[in-house]
């Protein structure tokens, strides 16, 4: 993959007798003086390489080089016998299991290298074992996407996020079938529902986004670097329901009979919400987030045990949904079974 290759080549470079100059590390790697200079701090900060800056050349170059003891120490690694229980290969084999997702990116031939690779530590009388696994779990697929073809995209987006590099990006919108082109600061990949997205902020408003990269068009790295944002937290975003698509927030007010109000205040479905609680027993709830698509559909899902309150130009969109599938429905009786 492009991304650990000029890694590799960064490595390599660094450690030749003399190291190298910043000219020759983005020559090498192809990428401008700052994204050489980001290398240089990632192999320190990420990866915990030492690295040595000599005394500036006549013109004022510096030379880097990789600390000589630690490379050979590197050379000198080797990889231990792993000694596998069969219940921790199975448990990786679960999670081979999930690769289904990534087939067509590139991702899916590096698990597969990766897993042959594992065999060879594995002691053979496990082997059958191994083969045994595979039919203990399968994975289904989630109706997963399809990304043939994605696969520069999704190694330039890797290289974003590794450089923290701003992207200017082409991506068609799914709820008005609009392409809006726009930057972005790449920040984390996730799996939902069989599909591979991507937290990103917008560098117009600073909001954190969600893009599907299969929506994603075209993608240009740009020069500009930015900062990672310190009170960004993945884990946190998708505990809640919504934002898997790129659109504006919307404030919403639904509410709940008695019948499901343990289940809504169980969960947390915005970062912004408020319950409020009825002498009955009903619930309203009251959130904030982005993505009025996924709250359409998910309120349309609690069928008559939810109702949207605010705001009236949705609740009307809502009733349109529901008229068109008394519509569909009206007047349809079941077939008689046939009788032989």
């Amino acid at each position: 993959m492009r991304i650990v290759k000029k890694f590799i080549d960064a490595i390599s470079l660094l450690s030749r007798p003399g190291g190298a100059t910043i000219d020759e590390l983005a020559s090498r790697l192809e990428i401008g003086k700052r994204q050489a200079y980001r290398v240089i701090e990632k192999l320190q900060d990420d990866f915990c390489f030492v690295i040595n800056r000599d005394q500036p050349m006549l013109g004022g170059e510096f030379r880097f080089s990789l600390e000589s003891g630690q490379w050979k120490r590197l050379s000198d690694m080797r990889v231990p016998d792993l000694n596998l229980s069969i219940e921790e290969i199975i448990a990786l084999y679960f999670l081979k299991g999930h690769a289904k997702l990534y087939k067509g990116t590139g991702i899916d031939a590096d698990i597969d290298r990766a897993f042959a690779k594992l065999g060879a530590f594995v002691p053979e009388r496990f082997s059958t074992s191994m083969e045994r696994v595979r039919t203990i779990f399968c994975s289904a697929p989630h109706f997963a996407k399809d990304y043939t073809g994605k696969h520069d995209l999704i190694e330039d987006l890797k290289e974003a996020i590794l450089q923290q590099q701003t992207c200017l990006v082409e991506y068609h919108s799914f709820t008005d079938d609009t392409v809006k082109r726009f930057k972005i600061d790449p920040l984390r990949f996730f799996e939902k529902d069989g599909g591979l997205y991507i937290f990103v902020r917008a560098t117009k408003f600073g909001d954190i986004i969600t893009l599907a990269v299969e929506r994603i068009k075209s993608l240009e790295i740009t020069e500009t670097g930015f900062s990672y944002p310190s009170d960004f937290d993945p884990e946190a975003l998708l505990e809640t329901a919504f934002g898997l698509y790129y659109d504006d927030p919307v404030t919403v007010k639904v509410g709940f009979p008695k019948s499901q109000a343990r289940y809504i205040k169980e969960r947390r479905w915005a970062k912004r919400q408020k319950i409020t609680e009825a002498p009955d027993g009903s619930i309203t709830l009251k959130m904030t987030t982005s993505g009025w698509y996924d709250v359409k559909r998910w309120v349309l899902s609690f069928g008559p045990d939810a109702e949207l309150l605010k705001p009236a130009d949705r609740r009307k969109e809502i009733l349109d949904t529901a008229l068109e599938l008394a519509k569909m429905y009206g007047g349809q009786t079941p077939a008689s079974p046939s009788v032989e």
